[in-house]
Parts: C-alpha cells; sequence; structure tokens
C-alpha cells in the first residue's frame, strides 16, 4: 500500500510539474516570433519563482493544507494552474499579461509541490530523507518534461505549453485516488513573529545558508541551461543547434536531478546529510565552473558534463529542508521551513534575472562562476553544520 501511494504521488507530481518551464521550454521559438528582450525571458521563468513565494506564505499563513483536505488542495491548484497556463497561448508572449499568468502558475504549484511533501511524510519511517528526496525527484523530472515535448515539436510553440497543462488536470483527476499515510501530522501554522529564529539559531542559520547556497544555482541553472546548450551548439555547428538535440539535451541534464535527488536522499539516510549535502554542492559548484569554460566544445563533452551537473544540482535539495526540520522545535516546524522555502525562492528570482547580463559582459564561463559561488559558500555553511553539537540530531545521529 505504501509504495503504490508513494508511486500514485510521485506520477501525480511529474504531470502537475511539468508546467514550471513550460514557457521556458518554447523560448528559443519565442525568441525568434516575438521581439522578447534579455528581461523578458528572464521574467517568464523567475516571474513563476516570485508567484511560488507568495503562494506558499499566503497556504501557509491561512493553514491551507491543514483547514482542507491536501488532496482537494492539489487539484484546484494543478486545475487552477493548467487554465493559467493555456491561457498564455493566446496572449502576446511580451505582455504584462503573460508575466502575470506565469505568476499564477507559480502560486498555484505553492499547493502542488510543498503539499505533495506533506502527502509523502505521512508514509515516512525511518525513510524521510528518500521519501522526501523520491517528491524533489518526481519535481524535477515534471519540470524537465516540457523540454522534451518542445523537442518533438516544431512547427507550433503552443503545443508543448498546451501539453503541460493536459498533464496538470491529469494530475488533478489522479490524486483523488491517493490514500492518506498513516502517519500524516497537522503541520504548525505560520508565525511570523518567531521567524527570525531561522536567523539567531546557529544550527539553523547554517542549514538554510547551505539551502540558500543551493537555490542561488539551481533554479537559474535550469532556467538558462537550455540557451546555454543551444548557443554552444550553435557555436559548433548551427545546423545542429536549429534541430531538437538542444532541446533533448536540456530535458536530460534537467532529467537527471532525478535520479541524482533519489540517490541524495537513500545515501544521506545512511551517510548523513551534511556528508551528502557537501559532496553535491562541491560537485555541482565544479560543474558550473567548467561547464562556462567548456562552451563552445564538441557537443558530446558539453553535454557529459552537464548530465553530472543535473545529477549533482539536485541531489542534495531535498535534504536542507530534512534538517531543518530535524533541528527545528515541533510546534515550529511550520514556520522554519516556510522561511527557509521563501527566501530561497526569492533568490533564485535574483540570480535568475542578473545571470543573462552576466553572460552578456563576461560570457558563460564568468555567468557558470557566479552560480559557482552559492554551491561552495552552502558546502563550508554545511561543514559548519556537520561541527555543530545540534548536528547530532540530524538523520538519527549521522549528522
Amino acid at each position: 500500500m505504501k509504495w503504490r501511494a508513494i508511486a500514485l504521488l510521485a506520477v501525480c507530481e511529474v504531470l502537475a510539474m511539468s508546467l514550471w518551464f513550460a514557457a521556458a521550454s518554447v523560448l528559443p521559438q519565442l525568441r525568434v516570433l516575438f521581439p522578447l528582450s534579455h528581461a523578458q525571458e528572464a521574467a517568464l521563468s523567475s516571474s513563476v519563482a516570485f508567484g511560488f513565494v507568495l503562494g506558499t506564505l499566503a497556504s501557509a499563513t491561512l493553514g491551507l493544507a491543514d483547514r482542507l483536505d491536501a488532496r482537494r488542495l492539489f487539484a484546484v491548484c494543478a486545475v487552477a494552474a493548467a487554465l493559467a497556463n493555456a491561457a498564455t497561448t493566446v496572449i502576446d508572449p511580451t505582455s504584462t499579461g503573460a508575466i502575470l499568468l506565469r505568476m499564477v502558475v507559480g502560486a498555484c504549484c505553492a499547493g502542488i509541490y510543498p503539499v505533495g511533501m506533506k502527502l509523502a511524510a505521512g508514509w515516512a519511517e525511518a525513510d524521510m530523507g528518500l521519501l522526501v528526496g523520491l517528491l524533489v525527484g518526481a519535481l524535477t523530472l515534471g519540470s524537465a518534461s516540457s523540454f522534451l515535448v518542445a523537442g518533438f515539436v516544431t512547427l507550433d510553440w503552443r503545443v508543448p505549453v498546451l501539453a503541460a497543462s493536459a498533464a496538470a488536470l491529469l494530475a488533478a483527476a489522479l490524486i483523488s485516488r491517493l490514500p492518506i499515510g498513516p502517519r500524516t501530522l497537522r503541520a504548525t501554522a505560520f508565525r511570523p513573529a518567531m521567524a527570525m529564529l531561522a536567523w539567531r539559531t546557529p544550527s539553523l542559520r547554517l542549514a538554510n545558508l547551505g539551502y540558500f547556497g543551493h537555490m542561488w544555482e539551481l533554479y537559474a541553472m535550469w532556467a538558462w541551461i537550455g540557451v546555454f546548450l543551444h548557443a554552444s551548439f550553435a557555436a559548433v555547428d548551427p545546423a545542429l543547434a536549429a534541430g531538437a538535440w538542444p532541446k533533448l539535451a536540456t530535458f536530460a541534464v534537467i532529467g537527471m536531478g532525478a535520479a541524482g535527488s533519489l540517490a541524495g536522499g537513500w545515501f544521506a539516510d545512511r551517510w548523513g546529510r551534511t556528508r551528502l549535502t557537501i559532496l553535491s554542492l562541491v560537485t555541482s559548484g565544479t560543474c558550473a565552473v567548467l561547464a562556462g569554460l567548456m562552451f563552445g566544445a564538441a557537443p558530446a563533452a558539453v553535454v557529459a558534463l552537464c548530465l553530472l551537473w543535473g545529477f549533482a544540482v539536485v541531489a542534495d535539495s531535498a535534504q536542507f529542508s530534512s534538517s531543518v526540520i530535524e533541528l527545528s522545535e515541533p510546534a515550529l516546524v511550520g514556520t522554519m521551513v516556510t522561511i527557509q522555502t521563501s527566501v530561497g525562492f526569492l533568490l533564485t528570482i535574483v540570480s535568475i534575472h542578473v545571470l543573462p547580463g552576466v553572460v552578456a559582459a563576461a560570457g558563460w564561463s564568468g555567468a557558470f562562476a557566479m552560480l559557482a559561488i552559492g554551491p561552495f559558500l552552502g558546502a563550508w555553511a554545511m561543514w559548519r553544520l556537520r561541527c555543530h553539537p545540534d548536528s547530532l540530531r540530524i538523520a538519527g545521529g549521522r549528522r
């Protein structure tokens, strides 16, 4: 029963989260058809993250996941996000309306991804890291799926966008079949007055700094890796860049995060979360630096490195939230996780918007080196956390 439920939940996450990069997956086509500026391109991606921040805070403040059936909340948000996403196909992508609709998609995702984690936690025993990792892996695969569809569709940019909406509607229909886990608990409501504990408590501060470094890199990498691969392929062979290969490579790179998340969750439960996150952060930061330096190199070599990057950049993602849950007082878990997620996604908005300007000024090597600053600082924070006495509360004492 447990693994059937988790499998169904993962399928629903994959289908619903296909909405996240529905616009980013068709940016190369939109750039040809519409006069998109670099700022507008970035806004089509960052507006989803900004909407997610607003949606997460609103949901936690109102206690929606507690007051409503979590499955029903998931379904309603998936339907609303699907409709907002579909509406972007009938308006000008350069308009403010397109940005606002993408923001609505992000706000609705706050009722999909975090709610999915709550549903998964209801089945957790000694495998919290693995189950949360599985959900993050499903999010990753879902986020990558739009690039897969776009890779096979060359006639109309609207097709992959509408396909993502159809997938989310299917997720809304399937989630009602999910049984509730026996360990499902009521989440703590968001309490603004206690938010500063996330910074004043040394162990929580270090865990959050690790997460912030991770988030500085993650969504900017996801948002722009397709553009990077397309430009790198074009520098070698314009005909190769004009085909489906850049989009299929982008799907594979982002999709590798699903495997990374599962592996990270399994090893974190056994090795310890700080050890796993340090290894993952150093690996992803190194890959970021090397990928920028390899711009315009043989496509096979560039893709191979980016596949490793895609694996490492997500392998630690679920473990920061797991660490904060284990380090927080039970009555404050809701507040601490809400603060961590909200600040992390605010950082992604900055890095997504800053990166194209750095590309213009210093090339891809400079831009990806800028992203690498985040994981390297995050690795330092997690090493400091590992040395802190509170770390004995993480992963059953495995730190």
